[in-house]
C-alpha cells in the first residue's frame, strides 16, 4: 500500500532553516508528481509546493516563494523541502502527498511532521 513518511520537522527560531524529507513506498515514485501541504492550528490545509516526475518543473505558493525549495531523488524514492528564512506563520503540520499535477493537494497523505517557528 502507499506509504509516505515525513521527517525533519522541529522547533526553529525565526530566520532559521529546516529540511524536510519524505520517504515513499508502495507505488512507483518516479511516475508521480509530489506535493507538500501544510496545516496550521485551527486552519484548513494550505498547498505549499509541487514537483513534477523528473524534478524539472516546480510550483510554489506565493507565501513561500523564494524561501522554500522542493526537490526529489527518484533513485531513493524521497521527496525534500528545504525551508529557509522561516517565519512564525510557517508554523504548521507539514504533509507529503502524492499528486497528479502541479498545485495538486494529492490523493495520499503522510502522517505529517511538525514545524514550529518561535523565538
Amino acid at each position: 500500500q502507499v506509504q509516505l513518511v515525513e521527517s525533519g520537522g522541529g522547533l526553529v527560531q525565526p530566520g532559521g532553516s529546516l529540511r524536510l524529507s519524505c520517504a515513499a513506498s508502495g507505488f512507483t515514485f518516479s511516475r508521480y508528481y509530489m506535493s507538500w501541504v501544510r496545516q496550521a492550528p485551527g486552519k484548513g490545509p494550505e498547498w505549499v509546493s509541487t514537483i513534477n516526475t523528473g524534478g524539472g518543473s516546480t510550483s510554489y505558493a506565493d507565501s513561500v516563494k523564494g524561501r522554500f525549495t522542493i526537490s526529489r531523488d527518484n533513485a531513493k524514492n524521497t521527496l525534500y523541502l528545504q525551508m529557509n528564512n522561516l517565519k512564525p506563520e510557517d508554523t504548521a503540520l507539514y504533509y507529503c502527498t502524492r499528486a497528479t499535477s502541479l498545485s495538486d493537494y494529492g490523493d495520499y497523505w503522510g502522517q505529517g511532521t511538525q514545524v514550529t517557528v518561535s523565538s
